[in-house]
Order: C-alpha cells, then sequence, then structure tokens
C-alpha cells in the first residue's frame, strides 16, 4: 500500500505548512492554562469547599467528553473523507469552543458547580473535533520523511503559545493571596480579585481569544481537500467506509490495529496526567495559581525543548523508537510523583525535610515533584508528536480523515476509564494518590503492546 508522502501531490507552500502547524500554537492554551494548570486547579482547590469531591467531578467531567469524542470523532472523520474539505467543520467546533471558553468567566465561587462543568465538557468535545480535522490534513501536506519533524515541530509550537499564555497569566493576572502581587511583582492587571477566583477565570476568555486569532492563518493560508460529495450522500458513505474500515482493521491491517489499541491505552495515562497532574498538585500541596502557573511554564519549556530534539530524532530513527523512550520517561515519573507526599519520596524509602523554607515550591516533596513534573514535561510532546506521525507514514492520503477519526478514538475510547479509575479509586480510598496510582498500568499496558507493533504499520496482512 502506498504511502501519505508517497500521495502528496505538488508541494503546498511553506506558508500553508506554517499555518497549519500555527493550528497547534492556538489550539494548546485551552489544555495549558484551562485544563491543567490554572483553571482545572481552581476547580479543584478554590471553587468548592471539598478538594476530594471537586477531584472526582473533574474526573467525571473528562470522563463525559471521552465517551462522546470516543463515540463520534471515527464518524466524523469518516464523512470528512466523502465531502471533502476539513476547514468547514473546524469553524464550527471553533465557535463553540470559543463560546463555552467565555462562560468560564462566570464560574465565581459557590456558584452553581453544574454550569462549569458543563461549559468545559462542551470546549473539550469541540477542541478534539477540530484536531481530528486539522491532523486529517497533515499527509497531504507533509512528505512521509518530514512528517515526523513538522508533527513534533508544530507540537513544540503548541507548548511555546500555551507557555506564553501561561506567563502572561501568572507574571500579568495571578497574584499571591499573601503578597498581592504577581510573579513579577505587579498589581493584577484590570484589578482582578485572585479571592472571587478572577485570576483563574480569566483563563477561559483569555484561550478564546487567542484561539480564535491564531487559527486564521490555517484558514488563510493552508490548502484544504477538493470538495467532494454533498453532505447528506457524505453522511451514508462515510458511515459505510467507517464499516469497511473497520473490518479491514482486524481482518487484513492488523499492524495498525495493534498501533491503535497500543496508543489507545498508553494514552489514556498520558491524557490523565495532564488532566489530573495540576489538581493533584493543587490538592496534596495547595498550591495556588501563581505556584501551579510557574509549574506549567517550567514543563512547557521542558516540552518545547523536547519536541525539538524528539522531532530531529524521530527522522533518524523514527516513531516508534521516540513513543517507546518518552513512554519509559513517563512511566518513571509517574511513579515518582505518586510515590511522593509531604516529608518523603518513593514511598517513603527516601524521608525529607519537612521544613518549609519559605516561599515557591518551599519544601522538599514540592522541590521532588517538581523534577519529577519536568521529566513529565520532556516526554508528553513527543509521544503525542510521534504517535500522530506513525500513523501518518501508515496511510495513504484518501484514507486519513476516517484513520485520524479512529486514530481519536483510539486516544479516548478507554481514555474514561483511567479518569474513571481515579475518580473511583479516590472516592473508595480518599486518596487521591492512589487514584493517580492507576495511570501507571495504562501507561505499561500501552508500552508492552506497542513492543509488538511493526513500523510503519501500513502493510496488508492476510
Amino acid at each position: 500500500m502506498s504511502q501519505a508522502g508517497e500521495q502528496a501531490g505538488p508541494k503546498p507552500r511553506q506558508r500553508g505548512i506554517w499555518g497549519w502547524m500555527l493550528f497547534d500554537w492556538a489550539a494548546q492554551p485551552f489544555f495549558t492554562v484551562v485544563t491543567t494548570f490554572v483553571f482545572g486547579p481552581y476547580f479543584v482547590a478554590r471553587l468548592t469547599e471539598d478538594p476530594v469531591a471537586a477531584q472526582a467531578m473533574w474526573g467525571n467531567m473528562a470522563t463525559i467528553s471521552s465517551i462522546v469524542i470516543a463515540v463520534m470523532s471515527p464518524v466524523l472523520g469518516s464523512i470528512a473523507d466523502q465531502s471533502g474539505p476539513r476547514k468547514p467543520w473546524i469553524a464550527v467546533f471553533a465557535a463553540i469552543k470559543i463560546g463555552a471558553l467565555f462562560m468560564l468567566w462566570f464560574a465565581a465561587p459557590g456558584s452553581p458547580i453544574l454550569w462549569p462543568v458543563i461549559f468545559m465538557i462542551l470546549a473539550s468535545i469541540a477542541a478534539e473535533f477540530s484536531i481530528v480535522f486539522n491532523d486529517s490534513m497533515m499527509p497531504r501536506l507533509v512528505s512521509a520523511a518530514d512528517v515526523g519533524r513538522v508533527s513534533n515541530t508544530a507540537w513544540g509550537l503548541g507548548y511555546l503559545g500555551g507557555m506564553i499564555v501561561l506567563i502572561l497569566v501568572v507574571g500579568f493576572l495571578a497574584s499571591d493571596p499573601q503578597t498581592g502581587v504577581t510573579l513579577f511583582g505587579l498589581p493584577p492587571l484590570f484589578g482582578l480579585d485572585p479571592a472571587l477566583g478572577e485570576d483563574a477565570r480569566i483563563t477561559g476568555p483569555m484561550a478564546a481569544l487567542w484561539y480564535l486569532v491564531f487559527i486564521l492563518p490555517m484558514f488563510l493560508f493552508t490548502p484544504d481537500a477538493s470538495p467532494g460529495v454533498p453532505l447528506r450522500p457524505a453522511v451514508y458513505q462515510g458511515l459505510r467506509e467507517l464499516r469497511t474500515t473497520l473490518s479491514e482493521l482486524v481482518h487484513r491491517r492488523r499492524s495498525i490495529l495493534r498501533f491503535l489499541v497500543a496508543r489507545m491505552l498508553y494514552q489514556d495515562g498520558v491524557n490523565g496526567l495532564l488532566i489530573l497532574g495540576g489538581t493533584f498538585a493543587a490538592g496534596m500541596f495547595g498550591w495556588v495559581t501563581l505556584e501551579i502557573g510557574l509549574f506549567g511554564i517550567l514543563l512547557n519549556v521542558v516540552a518545547i525543548f523536547g519536541c525539538l530534539v524528539a522531532g530531529r530524532f524521530d527522522r533518524i530513527a523514527g516513531s516508534k523508537t521516540v513513543i517507546i523512550i518518552s513512554l519509559v520517561l513517563l512511566l518513571v515519573a509517574t511513579l515518582g510523583i505518586v510515590s511522593t507526599g509531604p516529608g518523603y519520596v518513593f514511598f517513603g524509602l527516601l524521608p525529607l525535610s519537612e521544613l518549609d523554607a519559605g516561599g515557591l515550591f518551599g519544601t522538599a516533596a514540592e522541590k521532588a515533584y517538581l523534577a519529577f513534573g519536568l521529566l513529565i514535561g520532556l516526554a508528553f510532546g513527543p509521544v503525542q508528536a510521534s504517535s500522530r506521525s506513525f500513523l501518518a507514514r501508515s496511510v495513504a492520503i484518501d484514507e486519513a480523515g476516517r484513520f485520524f477519526g479512529i486514530y481519536a478514538l483510539s486516544g479516548r475510547a478507554t481514555s474514561f476509564l483511567a479518569t474513571l479509575s481515579f475518580s473511583a479509586v479516590t472516592y473508595a480510598t480518599g486518596s487521591a494518590r492512589l487514584g493517580m496510582a492507576t495511570l501507571i498500568l495504562f501507561l505499561v499496558a500501552g508500552f508492552l503492546l506497542l513492543l509488538r507493533t511493526p513500523y510503519p504499520a501500513g502493510g496488508a496482512e492476510q
């Protein structure tokens, strides 16, 4: 079977490729400042008075989003293959995401918790559906030789964009409750009041505006697929093609199926780390927006470096090697995080001083958590970017939509199990640490299955 790069046709203009890569730059602040480092921890630690119940509710929000994404992504991807252009779909879901993010401003302490949960579900679903259509454009734009480099570069740009927005938050908007000033020693801009959660709530509108502005180059400069059949027959043909593709995976292209299942498992662990890592730190150490924001900035700096290195290494050693190395680093880091507590690391085998030296990350346990977090930052970008390039090298252009839809399914189909496992164990034991430990199981299972997967995984099998 032909590889994507071999059917790429005329090379798009460089600004078209840059427009496509800027989608990650536009989209990442939602995941960085809203889901992981600012609004999520605010939801857990400050929106309600019960952080354990709030962590479980946050996990439930992620579970509901994941189920919808898992069910609908392959369907939408298959329909897009038949209808052709991806940009109209991205525009629709962008409008939903932007509107939902603006509504997060109203999630003040003491307000009904249901509304921010609903708006986070809508934003998460719209964000992931947009990614399906954006990813499926990649095989048409980039040759097979360059797809790993471009994918990792785009992912690195995403982390850079997320980091810039995070710096704006902690440097100019989020103040330390004790000092009343931001990381840069300034009073919060616009008179934002941290007691009312305004320093965290502002991240929703900020991420929405950033997304609105920086997806425009993709719409203006990146070539889209030619129009196919009208929408109604595209739905019918897309569903029929999806059934055929699923049958093909089971009977003829089992190496792709093995990769998708492996990715489904390890991505569950990665998603869990991204969704729950900041809230876990907030619950364990009582970190405020300023500390979590600085933690996020450090992770993003490391992540950018990791993606740039991985992009070059992907071209030399291949996507599979990059993924395996990244998973090993993630396993070590996750084990380190769940083994860390006040006064100890590695489940108490290494005692630490409980003396608080003052300032940010004042205890030894917090510094240990920071070190393990930086290891996650080094690996979680490459593991996702090289997974994307792994599949792009394994499928043809005219089937990219449905395969990237199934790829999104593989990233979400059981991710509700990861967050649900966290919530269930946290509820049952009262320990978020034991809940986080369930993520190790998903990382290990995906790692072991990936070892047995051919690369690239595009050949037909009898």
